[in-house]
């Protein structure tokens, strides 16, 4: 059975720094692209990182030179490491594996997701 579960959320002050986890079961991380992605109340889900299956990462511009994205194949766990974190940060963080092997933001093409875990920096 193929699970995501995320962990490692939390309530942190603006600049400070979070290290996200999505701990994944029934598959090998690294034969896929996985995604994290965040949904903010009132605002539409939007992509953050991917890493490869082949290894690489990508970002989305708001969130360059601040988040890393890794992955531990041993762990079959992937990291989101967010530093100089902002108010505009706040939103619920989700892990999700990508059907297919064309890399792309596009949250429809993700089939299986984590249950989402709360960060939250105040202003």
């Amino acid at each position: 059975q193929v699970q995501l579960v995320e962990s490692g959320g939390g309530l942190v002050q603006p600049g400070g720094s979070l290290r996200l986890s999505c701990a994944a079961s029934g598959f090998t991380l690294d034969y896929y692209n996985v995604a994290w992605f965040r949904q903010a109340p009132g605002k539409e889900r939007e992509g953050v990182s991917i890493i490869s299956s082949d290894g690489k990462t990508y970002y989305t511009s708001s969130v360059k030179g601040r988040f890393t994205a890794s992955r531990d194949n041993a762990k079959n766990t992937v990291y989101l490491h967010m530093n100089s974190l902002k108010p505009e940060d706040t939103a619920v963080y989700y892990c999700a594996r990508q059907i297919g092997t064309m890399l792309t933001w596009n949250p429809n093409l993700y089939n299986y997701w984590g249950q989402g875990t709360q960060v939250t920096v105040p202003s």
